[in-house]
């Protein structure tokens, strides 16, 4: 299947622009690598001067992308009415301004600073969080509120938005904090009595399975096992381990997933590693080689991005479908200990609801109130109504007034999350906003593609995988996130179908 129809229009400009968009996504994948290398396999005392590489490729790609001749090809490029009519070209060219027109405010040494920080950051909240200790990673976490203030202010709010607003579009592009709220709210009034209706239920399934002792080398090849049978190409990526999972499209033919793994828990790890598959399934089915560098051959925004590893950790990982499959896989692979389980001990596993403080370990229910807790947090630090030395505070009340829960060290509180230390600020509210799509495209799938969830059982996975490479991966960015929502579902973006499948899942299984 063709990923996508190449340009008909062309001219000399359009071409020049082009191949400056392919130097600058190189470096742009090169400082990725130097990324990937830094979470997985560098050694400690390099960390020092990665960062200094890590800031010098941020310059060189800042500038590529700021150059005046790329604005200036822009410029010809946009007025050539031959190119415009084209409508790839027309979206590509769009894209290119946003993109440019965001760049240039950027001053490059700010670029490069928060390159910077971001390399030393993550290595010292890497030790903090071994530690548990908010004060070793404070001087580190005000700095990078600092650096995201600045750069917030050189980007500037947009019409009628706040602050914050310029980051959240760096993530999620043409969204605000109020677009967020508008449908947040409706998701936290709808899930927190069926919460609190599963607290109270009848009937209870049993985390057993996870409280088997299981071997890490078997878990790895299980795991792997797994992501190849979804469909992740091996020939052109690789899974490692790191402290927070993550995925990393680096350049064509280069996809580079993390995951984690424990003693016991091994569901955790398998959710974790199909989370990042279908990041990578995602990375893996973009038309880069044809766009290199170009925003068609780059992904949407990360509400996108996250509606593809959400939709296959939980609509396709949580069903009972993909356990009748996996069970005797787990059961052969992962020893005898795991002999007594069957399918319906492994799939209510996967589905306990009980309130977490880790937020990546949490069930699909309350999973939203970590991200929407994260979301107030960082708006709130941006606007300078909360210092930084008051967030364990903040945090710990939080997680009390929203799970019920008192927080035992900062490791499994504030310092959690990569995000704030790799200068992401602005980025969790696309986990729930990328859940809310995952479930409006599943109803869609299914209806498209009859007997897709029944399939799962017999291990196939590519008539789904098909149908999002079709409607979804070989477009880049050629829509916004809001427009690929309604031409795919046929409806903005809801709380609604999130809630169905919700409710279809859990009252069954806790006897409601």
């Amino acid at each position: 299947m063709p990923t996508t129809e190449a340009p008909a229009a062309t001219s000399a400009a359009y071409a020049d622009l082009c191949a400056l968009l392919r130097e600058a996504g190189t470096i742009d994948s090169i400082a990725r690598l130097c990324s990937w290398d830094q979470e997985t396999d560098m050694p400690p005392k390099a960390a020092a001067f990665r960062a200094e590489e890590l800031a010098l490729l941020s310059r060189l790609g800042h500038e590529r992308l700021t150059s005046p001749r790329l604005g200036d090809l822009l410029a010809e490029c946009e007025a050539d009415a031959n190119l415009t009519a084209d409508a790839a070209v027309a979206a590509n060219l769009r894209e290119i301004r946003r993109d440019y027109d965001k760049a240039t405010r950027l001053p490059a040494d700010l670029v490069a600073e928060i390159a910077e920080t971001a390399s030393r950051a993550m290595e010292v909240w890497k030790e903090a969080r071994s530690a548990s200790d908010f004060a070793l990673f404070r001087p580190w976490l005000e700095k990078s509120f600092g650096l995201a203030r600045r750069k917030a202010e050189c980007l500037g709010a947009p019409a009628g938005g706040v602050l914050y607003d310029a980051l959240l579009d760096e993530y999620e592009p043409g969204v605000t904090s109020a677009d967020v709220e508008r449908v947040f709210g409706p998701l936290r009034e709808a899930l927190t009595p069926l919460i609190a209706e599963i607290a109270s239920a009848p009937t209870r399934p049993s985390r057993a399975p996870d409280e088997v002792k299981v071997d890490r080398a078997a878990q790895v090849e299980l795991n792997k096992h797994a992501a190849a049978a979804l469909g992740f190409d091996f020939s052109a990526g690789r899974l490692a381990v790191s402290t927070h999972p993550f995925s990393e499209g680096l350049a064509p033919g280069d996809t580079r997933m993390t995951t984690r793994y424990f003693d016991d828990r091994f569901t955790d790890s398998l959710a974790a590693t199909l989370h990042e598959t279908g990041h990578s399934l995602y990375e893996q089915g973009l038309p880069k080689a044809e766009f290199p560098g170009q925003p068609l051959g780059r992904y949407i925004s990360l509400g996108v991005h996250e509606s593809q590893s959400r939709l296959w950790e939980n609509q396709v990982g949580r069903s009972r479908p993909f356990w009748e499959w996996m069970a005797p896989i787990v059961k052969d692979r992962l020893g005898p200990g795991l002999a007594r389980f069957g399918v319906d001990d492994f799939y209510g596993c996967v589905n306990v609801v009980e309130p977490t403080f880790i937020r990546v370990e949490a069930d699909e229910a309350t999973y939203h109130l970590h991200v929407m807790m994260r979301f107030d947090l960082e708006r709130l630090l941006i606007a300078g109504d909360l210092a930084v030395a008051d967030v364990p505070g903040w945090w710990n009340a939080r997680i009390k007034a929203d799970l019920g829960l008192s927080v035992p060290d900062d490791a499994r509180g504030c310092l959690q999350d990569i995000h704030w230390s790799m200068g992401a600020i602005g980025y969790f509210a696309t986990y729930s906003l990328g859940s809310l799509l995952a479930a409006q495209m599943w109803e869609t799938a299914q209806r498209a593609i009859p007997g897709v969830e029944a399939g799962f059982a017999r291990g196939r996975f590519a008539p789904l995988l098909d149908w999002l490479r079709e409607h979804i991966h070989r477009h880049g960015r050629r829509f916004t996130s809001a427009q690929l929502t309604e031409r795919l579902t046929g409806a903005p973006l809801s709380h609604e179908p999130l809630m169905r499948y919700l409710e279809s899942k859990l009252r069954p299984l806790y006897g409601l």
